[in-house]
């Protein structure tokens, strides 16, 4: 005997249906490029000429030799190199507060939510609908005004539509939809590496420019000492005004750069409260010292393989070369056919809703076909492949540019290390000059005009030396910077604040694929 299922017409048609759309969903496939990461390039390294595996020579501190440590890893924290408890700190503070990452986490989150809702489409969508309305029948207009009446239609249903993705045409959606999350992730990450890199400079900048406050302001107290001697001998008739015209032009000349270096510190202070989420006018405690940041005396240089892996901004835009290439699948896929099955059950009546006899109901395919609209489909898919060759371009330029960024921060770290050096002896020698004449000054040998001038070349080389010492700390930060800054080593980044990454670190491990 035959089940009821099997002799009912509707219930065949139905399954008949059911299968054609199980059979589409696992036949079809989805129209456009499938996506393949551009390879990593082939170079192998990143200055034409090798780079010493060791830079710079050691200071009065026992610092300033550097190693390059080929394919070693970056530590999450890196900044921790520096041994700053106050840099540390700080970093820690502009994690939880700075409003350009809460941004990212809130782009990161909308990209994430995007990627929700456009799943949706997989899904039936299901609609439902109540209507009530009066009409007036006029029997008058049919020579029947005995028939005239005022009735009430009750109309209530319930219609689902599943769209069957035949070309894949949704699926690319999302995917270009994932891979802006991915970018939008990458952009995160590329902020967290900015705003600690900019810490970490600021930082170094601000504690070279009070040294070279301090050494100025003592090569004008040795300027003013030697003008005031001057004028004492011009007073007796032992020197002539012109002598002391040029001391006070000297004087003069030397002031007038301390305003200019109080200038450059107040604009860094003002940023590091900007980092901070405060404003400028606000007080940040955190005061940096040459003597307080320790050079790092290993260097992590990743392979240049690997570097299109670590770097965020490269990440970011082979995230959008993705979604540009999903957008090509999905402008084909709306040249083609659109089918769906749809199905509506309800219930007319002037008696209620659901009222019993009123009850219609549908169901079956529809196809939709886009015959002739003008060109719009057929130049949209256009715009889309420029759009996938636009993003490729712009991959390749990342990748070229942070290649230039590792060249750049390597030679600079050798050429100042050269120059930190070559400030070291000429330090040396006018500090010895100083001692000297001190000694001299005080046995009388060499008056006060003689002292001042080996003061003043003294602090002269102090600045050369100061600057120089700082260079090499800025450059360090740069090279981190350029590698990536080791974000790969820390917890992932989510839009609950990246802030926790300072309190949830993966322990590194060399040569780890993101």
């Amino acid at each position: 005997m035959r089940h009821p299922a099997e002799t009912n017409p509707r219930i065949r048609s139905a399954r008949t249906i059911l299968g054609l759309a199980v059979l589409i969903l696992t036949t079809g496939c989805a129209v456009g490029p499938d996506f393949h990461r551009p390879p990593a390039p082939a170079d192998q390294k990143y200055t034409r000429h090798p780079v010493s595996s060791s830079i710079g020579q050691k200071d009065d501190r026992g610092e300033g030799v550097q190693t390059l440590r080929v394919g070693a890893d970056i530590p999450g924290q890196w900044w921790h190199l520096f041994h700053s408890k106050t840099l540390n700190r700080l970093v820690e503070k502009a994690l939880v507060v700075n409003p350009d990452l809460h941004a990212a986490e809130a782009s990161l989150l909308e990209a994430m939510d995007n990627v929700s809702a456009g799943r949706g489409a997989f899904a039936p969508t299901v609609g439902g609908n109540l209507q009530t309305v009066q009409q007036y029948f006029n029997g008058a207009a049919f020579g029947l005004p005995q028939l005239s009446n005022l009735f009430t239609l009750n109309t209530g249903s319930v219609s689902v539509s599943y769209p069957l993705d035949l070309f894949g045409g949704i699926r690319r959606q999302v995917e270009s939809l994932k891979a802006q999350e991915d970018y939008q992730r990458f952009e995160l990450e590329a902020a967290y590496l900015t705003l600690t890199s900019n810490i970490v400079l600021s930082a170094v900048q601000e504690a070279s420019l009070t040294e070279q406050i301090r050494a100025t302001r003592s090569i004008v107290k040795a300027l003013r000492k030697e003008r005031d001697s001057v004028r004492r001998q011009f007073d007796i008739g032992l020197a002539s005004r012109s002598a002391v015209l040029v001391q006070e032009t000297t004087l003069a000349q030397e002031k007038a750069t301390l305003p200019g270096l109080e200038k450059q510190r107040s604009l860094v202070r003002h940023q590091l409260s900007v980092y901070l989420g405060r404003f400028p006018g606000e007080k940040i405690g955190a005061q940096f010292q040459l003597s307080d940041l320790h050079l790092p005396d290993t260097l992590p240089l990743s392979l240049p393989s690997r570097l299109v892996d670590h770097r965020p901004d490269i990440q970011a835009a082979s995230a959008q070369l993705h979604a540009a290439s999903a957008q090509v699948g999905v402008a084909t896929a709306n040249m083609l056919p659109q089918i769906s099955l749809s199905g509506q059950y309800g219930s007319e009546s002037i008696a209620g809703y659901f009222a019993p006899g009123s009850q219609f109901w549908s169901y079956g395919p529809s196809l939709n076909v886009p015959l002739f609209q003008g060109g719009t489909l057929f130049f949209r898919r256009k715009a889309a492949i420029a759009a996938l060759k636009q993003a490729k371009a712009k991959y390749e330029s990342a990748v070229l540019a942070a290649f230039q960024n590792v060249a750049d921060a390597l030679r600079t770290l050798s050429s100042d290390a050269e120059t930190l050096k070559a400030r070291t002896i000429v330090f040396q020698s006018s500090e010895e000059s100083f001692r000297i004449a001190r000694h001299q000054f005080a046995v009388g040998a060499i008056g006060y005009p003689s002292l001042y001038n080996a003061e003043q070349n003294y602090e002269q080389a102090r600045i050369g030396l100061i600057q120089a010492q700082a260079a090499r700390l800025s450059d360090t930060a740069a090279l981190f910077q350029a590698l990536g800054g080791g974000w790969w080593n820390m917890a992932p980044a989510t839009p609950k604040g990246v802030g926790i990454r300072t309190k949830s670190v993966r322990p590194a491990s060399k040569g780890k694929k993101t």
